[in-house]
């Protein structure tokens, strides 16, 4: 009876053995639903390929975005669709701010770069270059006239009165292409920035002892207008040419800043309405810039506008 307790307390002590490393194997080895490459250093390069390819992906989409043949599709250019300024590269052309901080309060000497697709700057441009400085809850806009230096630098004095995060628009044509790019970069005035609300629309203005209305809102997906009337002192006044123009207006999205240039509509005379088109990328409301020359002097009027109110003026 002793032997076959032995033996029997034996078998028993087997099976527990066994059995432990069977559950120690499912435990700590490897997952039969991902078996072990025959060759690990094969899915190692692999894993290397698969990361530099999004990489890549993702340099051409920043940089070469709306490139027809560049980058790993360049067939489907979704760049073409998103409006102006959201961008700091387009089509290879490339906005570096070289002053990158702005003194709120003080004079500044702001200047950049326009680098080609070629990765040296562009010094052959088609008209102006606009330069436009705003910051991003709409307060303190700016258009500016910045000079070229042979070297490819352009650079404009600017004062920002407040602290925060300011956008800066460059609106060009490089003499490479018939159509113009309006490219974005951001730069910090440094200190306390206490943004303020977006102002309520509004269907008049009145800058420098000036009325100016507006008869339309923006339209999205659709082609609108609107017409612009100066008056001072309840008389119109005659506007004059500024730039080519009679007028100049800039149409802001709030939050992202997509920028719109709306141009007069062709064949306009001097007088005292503009009219201008009211095109804009999507619903919703907008900071409206217009610059218009009176007495020698230009003046801003600034409204909120919001599409889809009824008021189109076709």
């Amino acid at each position: 009876m002793r032997t076959s307790v032995r033996l029997t307390a034996y078998a028993l002590g087997l099976i527990v053995v066994f059995g432990g490393a069977a559950g120690a194997g499912r435990l700590f080895g490897p997952d039969p639903a991902t078996p072990t490459p025959a060759h690990p250093e094969a899915a190692t390069t692999h894993s290397g390929v698969e990361r530099a390819h999004s990489d890549t992906a993702r340099e051409n989409s920043a940089g070469t975005a709306g490139n027809p043949g560049t980058g790993a599709h360049g067939g489907h250019d979704a760049s073409k669709a998103l409006p102006g300024g959201l961008q700091v590269t387009q089509d290879g052309y490339t906005l570096i701010p070289l002053t990158t901080e702005l003194p709120a309060g003080r004079r500044e000497t702001f200047a950049f770069r326009i680098i080609g697709p070629d990765a040296e700057p562009v010094t052959g441009f088609t008209g102006e270059l606009h330069l436009i400085v705003v910051r991003r809850d709409m307060a303190g806009y700016q258009h500016l006239h910045p000079a070229l230096a042979p070297d490819g630098t352009w650079s404009a004095p600017l004062t920002v009165r407040d602290p925060g995060p300011y956008r800066v628009f460059a609106d060009f044509t490089p003499q490479a292409r018939a159509q113009g790019l309006v490219l974005g970069a951001d730069v910090t005035a440094p200190g306390d920035y206490r943004p303020r609300g977006l102002p309520g629309p509004a269907w008049e203005a009145s800058p420098d002892g000036y009325t100016v209305t507006r008869a339309g809102d923006p339209r999205a997906g659709g082609t609108s207008w609107m017409t612009i009337s100066v008056s001072r002192n309840g008389q119109p006044v005659t506007l004059e040419p500024y730039l080519g123009s009679f007028a100049h207006l800039v149409a802001l999205r709030p939050g992202d800043l997509a920028y719109r240039h709306l141009h007069p509509r062709d064949g306009a005379t001097a007088g005292s309405d503009v009219t201008v088109d009211a095109a804009v990328p999507s619903t919703g409301a907008y900071r409206l810039f217009l610059e218009f020359k009176h007495g020698g002097t230009v003046h801003l009027a600034e409204f909120t506008a919001t599409t889809g109110t009824g008021h189109t003026h076709d």
